[in-house]
């Protein structure tokens, strides 16, 4: 059985957010959590063609638009946080980034839900929108967990992961081919069963909006139009297909 001392909170980041790091610190020493600092990847410091485990081609047909710089750091970040789980030996982690908002009793929850998980998988913790959520079980402490029928989610700001599920991640989640956070939801693509709470066990932080990867304006300005989006759209209809075929049974 995990308990809340067992699990360990693995931190996400990067060196020039010091600001959110001492933020997200300050709010563990107030509830005593420990965390654990995951060196993140900023991707706005590594040049494209030092980029690793990438399919660049795919991702524009895939996305409708290039992978920016900060999609790369955060995808290699949680990468890194995996690997590190792994090699910990732990059976499993939280995996936090540093613009949530922690709280009392997220420990004892994180670790009641890890006892209640039937395989080993990903349990999302907070997301942006859970749309058709399909009840699987529930923990000890009464938190619903199961699947969204509708995605992406959003947001991989906080989540649990088995150590044997992140063995299975690093070897399924390559190469890049999409953003973190919907690459992370595809059990049907790599194999992982990955849950979501119905509710936030956690919140965003102030920080929320304050992103380091892109602005919405970034987003629009790199967005391919007329014909040139045709493969885009028909990956993201056969997604939503393979989506509701893997929560419906």
């Amino acid at each position: 059985m995990a308990t809340e001392t067992q699990l360990p909170v693995l931190l996400i980041n990067i060196e020039r957010a010091a600001a959110r790091r001492r933020l997200i610190e300050s709010q563990a020493q107030e509830l005593g959590i420990r965390l654990v600092a995951v060196a993140g990847v900023d991707g706005a410091a590594v040049p494209q063609e030092a980029w690793q485990d990438v399919d660049l081609d795919l991702f524009r047909r895939r996305n409708g638009r290039p992978m920016m710089p900060g999609e790369y750091g955060c995808y290699r970040s949680h990468l890194n946080a995996l690997a590190h789980l792994v090699e910990s030996g732990q059976e499993a982690a939280i995996i936090i980034e540093d613009d949530v908002a922690l709280s009392q009793d997220l420990m004892q929850r994180a670790a009641a839900i890890v006892d209640a998980l039937p395989q080993d998988g990903v349990v999302k913790l907070v997301n942006h929108r859970t749309v058709g959520f399909r009840r699987r079980f529930a923990s000890r402490l009464g938190d619903l967990v199961g699947y969204s029928r509708f995605g992406p989610q959003g947001s991989s700001a906080c989540y649990v992961v088995t150590r044997r599920a992140a063995e299975r991640l690093l070897v399924g989640m390559r190469p890049q081919s999409l953003p973190l956070d919907s690459a992370l939801e595809r059990s049907w693509d790599h194999g992982v069963p990955v849950y979501t709470t119905a509710s936030n066990v956690i919140d965003f932080g102030a920080l929320r909006n304050d992103t380091l990867i892109a602005s919405q304006a970034d987003y629009r300005g790199l967005k391919l139009r007329g014909l040139q989006k045709l493969p885009t759209h028909l990956f993201r209809v056969r997604e939503a297909l393979r989506r509701a075929r893997y929560t419906l049974f």
